[in-house]
């Protein structure tokens, strides 16, 4: 007869035979998920792993779900990983999860989405904190692989474009397990470099080939970089969690090192822009103060002592020329006058009348109107027109 035995030992030794079975420890089972949810107190994960014919229970403890790089969702396939236990109490055994990994080119997308939407409510991704890139740098940090084109792309064009520029290289590993901590790590180094901008970069490849740009730890060492950083990986229609991140997002690495470089080009022909905008400025700058100068000069001028004496003289002048003038005038009318009333003077004169035959008589100097002024001897003079005679009174007599 067989041996009898309660519940719990029959589940405590089918327990015993799961865990002594080392095929049942390690295992990976494919499958999708339903009924995902996480308990709001221990943060256990609890779910169900289906085909198309069966299901089996699956648990996974908070501290392997805070390591998850995604959120599981309900119809998601996965693999899962972990080791089969039985849960003693219900009879039923179950996976306990070490790890999820999704499967499917979807089921990246989708993890990928989800850590860009809690970088997002991070704030990773606001524009506000993007740090400008420096329009003329000195120096610039390279963190890429020393085997891909990549490279050699941006040393050719920033050689081209701004060669007075240095470039330093920060090797890392850009594809493969390794590549998230190589990148980690030289994007810390290139940071710390002195450098004016960081590029990030990497050539085009499949979206498994670019995941390690597409991962939590990447996106935060981008953006945790004081230095402003590009990232240009992939081609112009690759978008990673990087070039979110990224104070810059360039299409290609050829156009991260035109995006960091000025163009020596276009220096020289702003420069000599500039330099005529400059001369035009100077010699307009020239011209208002000569004549400022100009204008204290003849402000100078006119307040000058010798300034005031020449206008001084000058008016003297005038008015001694108006004076002049006058007094010219004055004389001419004068003179005028003078000669018109000579004229009447001589009409009048007792002298035109000596030229008629008459003679005029004078005593001492003066004209004999009267024969009253005259004594007997008196000498007078006798004066005719032409000539004059003296005579002696021998007698004065009265007319009948």
């Amino acid at each position: 007869m067989a041996s009898v035995l309660t519940v719990s030992q029959l589940n405590k030794y089918v327990s015993f035979k799961i865990k002594s079975d080392l095929k049942l420890k390690g295992i990976a089972v494919k499958g999708e998920i339903s009924n995902f949810t996480v308990h709001y107190k221990s943060g256990h994960a609890y779910f169900t792993v289906k085909d198309e014919n069966s299901a089996v229970k699956a648990v996974m403890f908070s501290s392997n779900v805070s390591k998850l790089k995604f959120l599981p969702e309900n119809g998601m396939n996965v693999l899962v990983l972990g080791s089969l236990e039985v849960y003693e109490r219900d009879g039923v055994y179950q996976i306990i999860a070490s790890d999820i990994t999704p499967l499917g080119t979807g089921a990246v997308h989708m993890q990928v989405e989800q850590i860009k939407e809690k970088l997002r409510k991070q704030g990773i991704f606001d524009e506000s904190t993007k740090k400008p890139i420096p329009l003329v740098p000195k120096k610039l940090a390279v963190v890429t692989s020393l085997t891909g084109a990549a490279l050699q792309d941006i040393l050719h064009i920033v050689q081209r474009r701004y060669p007075v520029c240095s470039v330093e290289i920060y090797p890392a590993q850009v594809q493969g397990i390794l590549a998230v901590k190589s990148i980690c790590s030289s994007l810390a180094n290139a940071d710390k470099s002195g450098a004016d901008t960081v590029i990030l970069a990497r050539g085009g490849g499949s979206l498994e080939d670019l995941m390690p740009f597409n991962t939590e730890e990447v996106a935060l060492a981008v953006a945790g970089c004081k230095t402003p950083v590009i990232s240009a990986v992939g081609h112009e229609t690759d978008t990673t969690l990087s070039d979110y991140a990224a104070d810059m997002r360039a299409p290609t690495p050829s156009a991260a090192a035109e995006l960091s470089t000025p163009d020596k080009n276009d220096m020289i022909n702003a420069i000599q822009l500039l330099k005529k905008k400059l001369d035009k400025a100077v010699q307009s700058r020239l011209d208002v103060q000569f004549s400022a100068v100009e204008a204290l000069r003849n402000r100078i001028k006119a307040l000058s002592p010798m300034h005031k004496l020449e206008n001084d003289i000058k008016r003297v002048e005038l008015i001694n020329s108006r004076l002049e003038s006058a007094l010219n005038r004055k004389i001419e009318r004068s003179e005028a006058e003078l000669e018109k009333l000579a004229a009447q003077l001589n009409a009048l004169s007792p002298f035109n009348v000596l030229n008629r035959g008459y003679s005029l008589t004078e005593k001492d100097g003066m004209v004999v109107d009267n024969s009253n002024v005259l004594q007997k001897g008196d000498i007078v003079t006798i004066r005719f027109s032409e000539s004059s005679a003296k005579a002696e009174i021998v007698s004065v007599e009265e007319n009948s």
